[in-house]
């Protein structure tokens, strides 16, 4: 597991944008935490690195963005969707063969939905900013990770 603190949004967008210049192929990342934690901070420094030319905004209500950069980005939030909801909205079929990154907000609400081998990211608000979670599920994204913290500690 690697922990960490990010004191502010700048930070939070460096660590998202520290994964976004590694990913080389498929990337899935639950990204679980309180409410206003950084989420969608966090995606968007993601997408700036990927090169996403669309502003990047919380898809709470959208449930579901799609996004092209330099590899696509798939960002999700199930935070508003019922059980019975998700059959409709296609996520599970976006996510099969989603060649890009898939980050999706509140996975640990449908812990079936992404496959076994991803990142997990939870972010909770600390003392002086946010605490930062991260592990992986899986031998692929476990070489993610290893790359994902060399890059972040370049960076930060």
């Amino acid at each position: 597991m690697w922990r960490f603190a990010a004191r502010d949004e700048s930070q939070t967008r460096a660590l998202g944008a520290a994964l976004g210049r590694i990913v080389a192929g498929p990337t899935f990342v639950a990204l679980n935490g309180d409410l206003g934690a950084g989420k969608t901070c966090f995606a968007q420094g993601l997408g700036a690195a990927l090169k996403v030319d669309q502003p990047i905004v919380s898809p709470t209500f959208v449930l579901m963005a799609e996004y092209q950069g330099t590899m696509p980005l798939l960002h999700a939030d199930t935070y508003r969707l019922s059980e019975a909801e998700l059959p409709g909205v296609g996520l599970e079929e976006a996510l099969d063969d989603w060649p890009g990154v898939a980050l999706v907000e509140w996975a640990d609400r449908f812990p079936d939905l992404l496959p076994a081998d991803h990142l997990k990211v939870d972010i909770h608000h600390a003392a002086g900013g946010r605490e930062f979670m991260v592990c992986s599920t899986g031998p692929i994204h476990s070489q993610i990770l290893k790359q994902w913290r060399e890059e972040a500690g370049e960076s930060r």
